[in-house]
């Protein structure tokens, strides 16, 4: 769906889900932006049982002009409604009678979605969808500092303070918008209540605490998302604790936020475990979080809901432990793979990318790569690459390796991708495509490495990064290079097939 398909419609709601939060308010400032923009005349409303009372959320309303107003027995029935940071149909939102639904949304699909829908679950706030939509519009949301103040504050508090921001499309609005410092600064220091205290300390009070695998398990009442980092944050400090997870139950949905302070754990990777099948999560290495989906939890476990919280406990607890046990943790920089059950590969003919970095700023830039797989920052030299994969995944290399594990073509590079890598330069913030510059050069069989199936998970420390692991599941490949013992790496199953063949 594109925002101006609603330029179709004269009657237009949007309305956020009850109790809105930042992101909900952010996102449908947006979209009333827009429409007014473009001539429209739309409301911006939102229902349930409670008015917003939260002291950050009322500065937020005041300050950014929010144009929200609470309409909890609203009976119009409007020629299009739209619905912001939740799907039309599900509890957290007060079901608006319309004669055209349309839905914009971040969180996961639980039922059929109208033809007027644009649902991303792998974004991490609303906000950072309407404003992608509105810049493929052609326009710029950072032309009015209010709102684009109000979507970065509804990306803040969605992803935890930014500690849970993990696709690049957040990144790339985080850096694009220009903000009021202060305001953002006022509505930090005043998102928690006196109640809200009371509710970090009765959480951290009540731990569940597990020594074998050294972590924290801590459930607190329904509250701002944002207590729960407060929670895990400071209850990471504590002694002899290595991971934490502080979640909470709400009617709508559980969300929870992970720490981890040991290099074992990435919580990003923890966090979409304990999502998986049930929910979302993602985030960083240290800092991470997720939501969990209520019916798809009771439907899984077969439970009524008036046990959700029995069960939600259990299943937290019984992932962890599933996780803590599933892993082998392998060091390649003190490790040398027996390769007699091993073959010998050698790498297909493939078409693949390639930067000089030097081409796209001056050598001795310090630059930012953003990618699917996070960001990576190099300083360029006269021998700095950039490969580019069948997927799009990015990788630096030096001019030697490439030159010597490839060869050039004269074949332009034209391949598309899910997300084009950027680079930006750190100090001026300039930003380029990656792919404008990018050329083809084709892989040869002078890499020869001996693989074999992996049969159970694997996290491995290569031997150029020894803080960031690489997970392997069974079907994956484990590989070493004939001429390098320590330099062992994991490579996916489903990429494989393409780029290796047995000698």
């Amino acid at each position: 769906m594109k925002l101006s398909d609603l330029l179709d419609f004269n009657e237009i709601v949007i309305q956020c889900h009850d109790n809105p939060d930042a992101d909900a308010l952010a996102s449908g400032y947006a979209i009333f932006w827009y429409l007014t923009k473009n001539g429209k005349d739309p409301r911006f409303i939102y229902r349930g049982k409670n008015k917003v009372t939260k002291s950050n959320l009322l500065i937020m309303k005041e300050q950014l002009n929010v144009p929200v107003s609470y309409e909890p027995d609203f009976d119009d029935i409007p020629e299009l409604l739209i619905t912001v940071d939740c799907q039309y149909g599900q509890k957290n939102v007060t079901q608006t009678k319309a004669k055209n639904i349309a839905i914009i949304d971040h969180h996961q699909v639980n039922d059929d979605l109208p033809l007027l829908s644009e649902v991303r679950s792998n974004i991490g706030s609303c906000s950072t969808i309407v404003w992608d939509m509105i810049v493929n519009e052609g326009m710029d949301p950072g032309e009015d500092i209010l709102l684009s103040t109000a979507l970065y504050y509804g990306l803040y508090t969605d992803t935890n303070k930014l500690s849970e921001v993990s696709y690049p499309l957040d990144k790339d609005m985080r850096d694009a918008l220009v903000i009021n410092k202060s305001i953002i600064t006022q509505m930090c220091n005043s998102s928690i209540s006196l109640d809200e205290l009371k509710i970090t300390g009765k959480a951290i009070f009540d731990y569940e605490y597990h020594g074998k695998n050294k972590y924290l398990l801590i459930r607190a009442d329904w509250c701002d998302p944002n207590i729960l980092g407060v929670i895990s944050d400071f209850s990471l400090e504590t002694v002899d604790v290595d991971i934490c997870l502080a979640y909470y139950i709400s009617p709508g949905e559980i969300k929870f936020s992970v720490r981890s302070c040991v290099k074992e754990v990435h919580a990003d990777e923890l966090a979409a475990f304990l999502a998986k099948d049930i929910g979302g999560g993602g985030g960083h290495i240290t800092k991470a979080g997720g939501t969990l989906r209520p019916e798809k939890l009771l439907s899984q476990r077969g439970g009524e809901e008036s046990d959700l919280e029995n069960i939600a406990n259990y299943e937290f607890r019984s992932r962890l432990e599933e996780y803590f046990s599933m892993y082998k943790v392998i060091y390649a920089k003190d490790t040398i793979l027996d390769t007699s059950d091993m073959k010998l590969f050698e790498k297909e003919k493939q078409l693949l990318g390639y930067v000089e970095l030097s081409e796209v700023f001056p050598i001795g830039t310090l630059v930012e790569i953003r990618t699917l797989e996070g960001d990576i920052d190099v300083r360029i030299e006269k021998d700095t690459y950039l490969m580019i994969g069948i997927e799009g995944e990015v990788y630096p290399i030096a001019k030697s390796k490439l030159e010597s594990s490839y060869g050039y073509v004269p074949d332009p590079f034209e391949k598309t991708f899910e997300y084009e890598p950027n680079i930006k330069d750190v100090v001026t913030g300039e930003i380029k495509n990656v792919r404008k510059y990018a050329k083809s050069i084709v892989s040869t069989s002078n890499v020869r490495i001996y693989a074999k199936e992996l049969k159970e998970n694997i996290k491995l420390f290569t031997a150029w990064d020894e803080e960031k692991y690489y997970s392997g599941s069974p079907g994956d490949y484990i590989a070493v290079r004939e001429d390098d013992p320590h330099d062992i790496y994991i490579i996916n199953k489903k990429l494989f097939g393409q780029l290796y063949r047995e000698v």
